[in-house]
């Protein structure tokens, strides 16, 4: 049997082929050009156990085009993957070799490759946080400016309902005006946008049931649970719920020793959008729960703020799981027993 190691970079993929003994049948470095890697592959097709493909920023065209050719393809975790320190020399090549190497001995930290149209819909989720990111940065930016300017800042509700007439009645110089205007331009583009993407995603999985019963949960809305659903996948990958709440983030990553703490895990292994909605449910459940408020208390009192809100939104976490796997709505008494 064969096994290939892709190492992806932006322009160009070293591509590598390897024996049961990890000795190199084949290596060459290539352009991303997808036909030119199917065919530096098509002589090794049959013996090809997989193909490992890095989980960089690019891989989408790679992995898409690999399936479609027939070929087995392993999207490799990027993040868990530690190599051996004691190596004295490293390069793409070697780093192809180690990718074909773990999946040789079967432990080869893989994340799951959801189908492309399932990868559109959360791509564009993804496109929503950035955009509303960035009008919260313009936003700020007003808030800054009239409080610089006028002592008094004003709200970012005020901030979004600004019209240039309002602005030009403040007393401010032309100049400081010119520039509230255009973040107040960028402001009403980039709303117009969100709104625009919303109404997608709306439409997307406005009618899941997974989606209406994730919405029945405390501090979950729409966009949220549109969130936690397009970045969780498929529900069933997941063995259980503390699996799934090490994905989202939600457990604290600690290495140990005779019962001393000797260092921390790999805290960046998870999905880092999870673990923001799932912050996010937890502060918003405070509001709106009281089960989730007392549950909220206790642990402060015996912890502090930033602990009582992770371990609120481990406790969200596990029963969005359930949620999702059984198809059920929330469950107070379940989730704060």
């Amino acid at each position: 049997m064969k096994y290939s190691g892709i190492d992806l970079h932006s322009n160009n993929s070293v591509v590598t082929i390897t024996d049961e003994e990890d000795r190199v049948m084949a290596e060459k470095r290539l352009p991303n050009d997808l036909t030119k890697i199917l065919d530096f592959l098509q002589p090794w097709k049959d013996e090809l156990t997989g193909v490992v493909v890095e989980s960089t920023f690019n891989w989408y065209w790679l992995v898409d085009g690999l399936q479609a050719a027939g070929y087995k393809v392993h999207l490799a975790n990027t993040t868990a993957i530690k190599k051996y320190d004691g190596l004295k020399h490293s390069g793409d090549e070697t780093d192809a070799r180690h990718l074909a190497h773990l999946l040789r001995l079967g432990i080869l930290p893989t994340g799951t490759i959801l189908p492309p149209e399932q990868r559109a819909v959360r791509d564009l989720s993804r496109k929503r946080m950035q955009l509303v990111r960035s009008r919260t940065a313009h936003i700020l930016a007003v808030e800054n400016i009239t409080a610089r300017q006028l002592g008094a800042r004003i709200s970012s509700n005020q901030v979004k309902q600004l019209a240039g007439e309002d602005i030009d009645k403040m007393p401010l110089p032309d100049e400081v005006a010119l520039a509230i205007k255009a973040n107040v331009a960028v402001i009403t583009t980039l709303s117009e946008q969100i709104d625009l993407l919303e109404k997608r995603l709306q439409k997307n999985v406005g009618t899941l049931a997974e989606y209406v019963h994730l919405t029945s949960a405390p501090g979950i809305g729409q966009v949220l649970a549109t969130t936690i659903l397009l970045e969780t996948g498929p529900i069933e990958r997941f063995s259980d719920a503390g699996n799934f709440a090490s994905y989202a983030r939600c457990v604290d990553s600690v290495h140990t020793s005779n019962n001393k703490k000797k260092g921390e895990g790999n805290t960046k292994n998870g999905n880092k959008y999870l673990a923001w909605a799932f912050v996010e449910a937890a502060n918003f459940a405070l509001r709106y729960s009281p089960e989730a408020k007392r549950f909220y208390d206790r642990k402060k009192s015996r912890t502090n703020n930033v602990v009582a809100i992770k371990a609120l939104a481990h406790k969200l976490a596990r029963a969005c799981f359930h949620m999702m796997k059984e198809k059920k709505p929330f469950d107070a008494k379940r989730c704060f027993a």
